[in-house]
Order: structure tokens, then sequence, then C-alpha cells
């Protein structure tokens, strides 16, 4: 089965523009078949950015996992903060390219799979993980966050209660300082501190 974490996209390319508007900031997103969310901004991601505490991001920010781009494009948007936006899915890079043209934001897009390409060190690390890759890969990306963030470096993630919430909030607090922000209908945003 495809999923819009490979980059078996058999899907048939259909491109549409979407308007969303996060905390009043309008911006323009395309979207595809065969990406994360295609009909919008997804419920998750929205309460994940509107819980950020934007004001104090800045230095360094991974967008890990950032599908056609709206994370690293509106956290640039409102921010000084250098971004840098990683997926494994080319569809979904070649989209955020094209959407950080589109809402003229300078950001930095590669393709990695988890951490194999990035070589930087965060203040943030913020994401929409991908569940359905599965507990063990799930879990390497969450926790392997830390040998990419700085020293009091922050993962800030939203994740549903039915796919595990709880549980991954258990496992984070063996090796960050872990706090739920908030609880929206069911999706936990988490924010896990580098001790």
């Amino acid at each position: 089965m495809e999923h819009y974490f490979t980059n078996d996209s058999k899907s048939k390319s259909e491109v549409k523009e979407k308007t969303v508007i996060i905390n009043d900031k309008t911006l323009k997103f395309l979207t595809d078949n065969g990406v994360f969310s295609k009909k919008g901004l997804d419920f998750g991601t929205r309460t994940l950015l509107e819980n950020l505490p934007v004001m104090a991001i800045k230095g360094n920010v991974l967008d890990f996992g950032c599908g056609y781009g709206p994370i690293g494009i509106y956290l640039k948007k409102i921010t000084n903060a250098n971004i840098d936006m990683v997926d494994i899915n080319h569809r979904s890079l070649s989209l955020a390219r094209k959407n950080a043209v589109l809402n003229k934001t300078d950001v930095n897009i590669f393709e990695s799979d988890i951490y194999s390409s990035v070589t930087n060190k965060y203040n943030y690390i913020i994401s929409n993980p991908p569940i359905r890759v599965g507990k063990d890969i799930l879990y390497e990306i969450l926790l392997g966050a830390k040998d990419h963030l700085k020293s009091n470096g922050e993962l800030w993630i939203v994740i549903n209660k039915d796919q595990g919430a709880k549980t991954v909030v258990q496992k984070l607090s063996s090796e960050y300082i872990v706090e739920v922000i908030t609880k929206n209908k069911g999706f936990y945003v988490i924010k896990a501190k580098n001790k």
C-alpha cells in the first residue's frame, strides 16, 4: 500500500491550490495526491501551530516530515528563524519548494530518510510525525531528534490519543523533560525539552 512517507508515488498527480488561515496569517498551498492532508491543513497540524510559542522561536528550526510545507513556511512568515524542512516523499518536497516560492519564504528544503541528511543542530524540531510508519520508526524519529537538538532544544509534536499519545509521552519522558501543552479533540500537543 502506498503511503505519503514513501517514494512509491503511483497516484495520478492532481495539483490543487488551497488557501489557509493560521492565527490571522493567510497562506496558499499547492497540494496533490500522494501527500499528507491533500485537502488542506489538517486539524492536528493546525492545533500544533496555534499552540507554538511563536514569539519565542528563533535560531535554527527543523520542520521534520514537512509534507507540502505548512509548518516551516508558516514559521518563516512570522519569525526570523532559519528554517530547514525535510521529507522523504519527492512529491511533497517538490510541492514544498513551490509553496515556499508561492508564499515568498526563504527556507532550506531537502530530502532526508529520517535524519540521514540532517547535519545541523536545532533550537526547535517541530513535526506532525508520520504515525503510520509504525512504532519502531516513529520512536527512531522522536528519540533520534535528541541528537539533532542543541542543549535545551525543544521537540514539538502533535499526536492523537487514538494513535498512542499517552504512550508517546511516557516514552519521551525517558529522554526529555516532557510537557503536554494542550489537548484538543483528542490531539495532544507535546513539548519535549532536551535534558
